[in-house]
């Protein structure tokens, strides 16, 4: 009798466990409010005149009293789990129009290094086939210069229209002149011009490894309101 006890208590306990990891990783992975892409006139395209949308988003190597950290749950034993990771600003939520232009510009205060893979090096999924930093038409960054990567795909065995955008991000020098709250004066600025199709909702990701644990694809990498999100193209 008492092994029977013993043995249904350690799966009570495995169950409240299982339920409450389930339910704290459904928390932890609630959705940030929106960002919504602006539309400011039209754009000729290859596809014809569209409506010409915009947004920005920044990155930033941590928090700081400068910019708050993203607003994410603390872990089961209390701690600020994710503090002095880096994150994107405003948000990780991203709503576009449908069948438009949208320039998206990054505004990027990380440093970097090497990406693991250098197909993350390369730009995809825009317009041209080109990015514009600091000025500069280029269709790639050096692999070994990647602070962070902006890259939209689609769900595994999705039904709506097929949607990749990859965008690398190129890291800032360790010995940039930095302001008070320890951010680049002269961040790198990114902008990419992109069409959209019909309506969909996809997921986006950092492809650089910025994060901890495993090949330091872990902690921010893999949560909604720092390094990846979602990204919906509204009708």
């Amino acid at each position: 009798m008492k092994r029977v006890l013993v043995t249904l208590m350690t799966v009570v306990v495995g169950v409240a466990v299982v339920a409450g990891i389930a339910i704290y990783t459904s928390v932890a992975q609630a959705e940030p409010p929106a960002l919504k892409a602006e539309v400011a006139g039209t754009l000729d395209t290859p596809q014809g005149t569209l409506p010409h949308a915009t947004l920005q988003l920044a990155v930033y190597p941590n928090s700081s009293d400068k910019v708050p950290p993203p607003a994410t749950p603390k872990s089961p034993l209390g701690q600020d789990w994710l503090s002095g990771q880096p994150f994107y600003h405003p948000t990780t939520t991203i709503q576009v129009p449908a069948n438009s232009a949208v320039t998206l510009t990054f505004i990027q205060y990380d440093t970097g290094g090497q990406i693991y893979n250098p197909f993350f090096a390369k730009v995809h999924g825009t317009m041209d086939g080109t990015m514009t930093w600091n000025g500069n038409s280029v269709t790639e960054v050096k692999s070994d210069n990647i602070g962070h990567t902006f890259t939209v795909h689609q769900y595994p065995e999705a039904t709506q229209p097929d949607f990749f955008l990859s965008v690398p991000l190129p890291m800032n020098k360790a010995n940039a002149k930095t302001d008070k709250a320890g951010y680049p004066v002269d961040p790198q600025k990114i902008e990419v011009t992109f069409v959209t199709g019909d309506p969909g909702t996809y997921v986006w990701n950092c492809e650089f490894p910025c994060g901890d644990m495993y090949q330091e694809f872990g902690g921010p990498m893999q949560q909604r309101g720092w390094m990846a999100g979602t990204f919906e193209v509204v009708g």
